[in-house]
């Protein structure tokens, strides 16, 4: 869906540890880049409360406005689903989340990543 719509994007809302050692998509094949805004802060004290400005901030530089596709994503799809929610309350009208994140549930072996998400699917994605 990001690869097929000009005016989609992805939002990752995971924190900047995750994104470092956990990784992030690698949307650059299809000449796009995944916007990172935290959700929740290390350590957590809840929402971060300039999200959803900062978030509009973003696609405002990039030229989309309320009508664009917004694609959320964490590591399991709790955190991005807020964020959806957020950004919908501020007036997007197409804001969608990545139901099961980047990793995706826990196995049976109590991993993540394997099961389902975006790395278990074979999406691209990169580490630092």
């Amino acid at each position: 869906m990001i690869a097929n719509q000009e005016n989609a994007v992805l939002v990752d809302v995971r924190t900047q540890a995750e994104w470092s050692f956990v990784g992030v998509p690698d949307l650059r094949p299809v000449g796009k880049e995944p916007l990172l805004v935290e959700w929740l802060s290390f350590p957590s004290s809840g929402p971060h409360p300039e999200f959803a400005r900062t978030v509009s901030e973003l696609l405002e530089k990039k030229e989309l406005d309320r009508e664009a596709s917004i694609y959320f994503l964490c590591r399991s799809g709790a955190r991005s689903q807020a964020a959806a929610i957020a950004l919908t309350s501020v007036g997007y009208t197409k804001c969608y989340n990545i139901s099961d994140g980047f990793e995706g549930p826990l196995d049976g072996d109590s991993h993540r990543g394997t099961t389902s998400g975006w790395k278990a699917a074979g999406l691209p994605w990169i580490q630092s």
